[in-house]
């Protein structure tokens, strides 16, 4: 096979680099759903702990007692930016598998031009 012409060297280098911005943008998601499910599972846990119950929350490497409406509305203000949060990783995504698809098709395209007609294999 012919070395391929810079072009297309140059498009398949940045196509390289698109998948590795889709692949960064579907482990940030993962991580924002992962810990969408956790603050989720906290709120749950609020709504089964009695009203007198005693309750901590970290902050930072200490514990301090809080109480179950300023735990709740933290946990539900902490789902509120998770959930905004994907979205934008959503939209970016969707742009950038986008653009892959573009440059998947342009590759594509070029590389069958680049290709001798009636060449016997």
């Amino acid at each position: 096979m012919e070395q391929l012409p810079p072009q297309v060297q140059e498009q398949i280098s940045q196509l390289q680099k698109v998948q590795q911005q889709a692949q960064t943008l579907a482990r940030q998601k993962q991580q924002l759903e992962m810990n969408l499910r956790e603050a989720e599972r906290a709120l749950e846990e609020l709504s089964e702990v009695s009203e007198d119950a005693d309750l901590y929350k970290n902050v930072g490497s200490i514990m301090v007692e809080t109480d179950r409406s300023e735990a709740k509305e933290e946990q539900e203000d902490r789902r509120e930016n998770l959930n905004l949060r994907i979205k934008q990783v959503e939209r970016r995504e969707e742009r950038v598998n986008d653009k892959l698809e573009e440059m998947r098709a342009k590759i594509q395209d070029v590389m069958q031009k680049n290709q001798p007609s009636g060449e016997a294999g």
